[in-house]
């Protein structure tokens, strides 16, 4: 029978069917992608987590940059910056930090392996609220600033050379990968496997 869909970019209404794993469906008006199976989903959205997981404790013990100005030394890792914030009596600063730099993208991590294992073993239990997690996980996503914190990084680094020696610190490798991992195994899962009943799944 397959299923009814709207289409996100035109509007026009259309029916889906089955796809293979690997396959795209698009618009017959627009050429926008309607629905998407992606190959071995589960598999790389695990490796992908763990991986990201794996390098975020040495992105947050390691000092991220070192500078020097004036002889001056200084290296802090990002909870250094919280706590100091804090002290500072930036309170509200701090928690936005804290937040978007460690603790969402944490829990977002643990969110993904939650839904590729329960997925995975094919549990039919608390579908609607794995499905919940993950449009969670997508409305935070944006939130947790990883991405624009680095490129701040990287824009100190280049701005900061002719005040200052910058040099970037041991944290700043495995915080880079935190970040690209996590993107990346963000979008490997594909939530209709939530749905699937087990003989259906890939």
């Amino acid at each position: 029978m397959g299923t009814i869909v709207a289409c996100k970019t035109c509007g026009l209404v259309q029916r889906l069917g089955e796809l293979p794993p690997g396959m795209a469906a698009r618009c017959d008006r627009c050429g926008s992608i309607l629905d998407r199976r992606t190959v071995n989903s589960l598999s790389r959205t695990a490796a992908l987590s763990l991986a990201a997981l794996m390098f975020y404790l040495p992105a947050n013990l390691y000092p991220i940059l070192r500078m020097e100005l004036y002889g001056v030394h200084s290296e802090n890792t990002v909870w250094e910056g919280v706590v100091t914030l804090y002290r500072q009596d930036e309170k509200l600063i701090a928690v936005i930090v804290f937040l978007a730099s460690l603790a969402i993208p944490f829990l977002k991590l643990l969110g993904l392996l939650y839904l590729t294992l329960t997925t995975r073993f094919g549990t039919r239990r608390r579908r609607p609220e794995r499905t919940w997690i993950y449009k969670t996980i997508e409305v935070i996503g944006p939130w947790a600033m990883l991405d624009v914190f680095l490129l701040s990084i990287l824009v100190a680094l280049v701005k900061l050379g002719e005040l200052a020696t910058v040099m970037p610190g041991p944290g700043l490798f495995p915080f880079t990968a935190v970040v690209v991992l996590t993107i990346l195994a963000t979008a490997s899962f594909d939530p209709s496997l939530i749905w699937e009943e087990p003989d259906e799944g890939p």
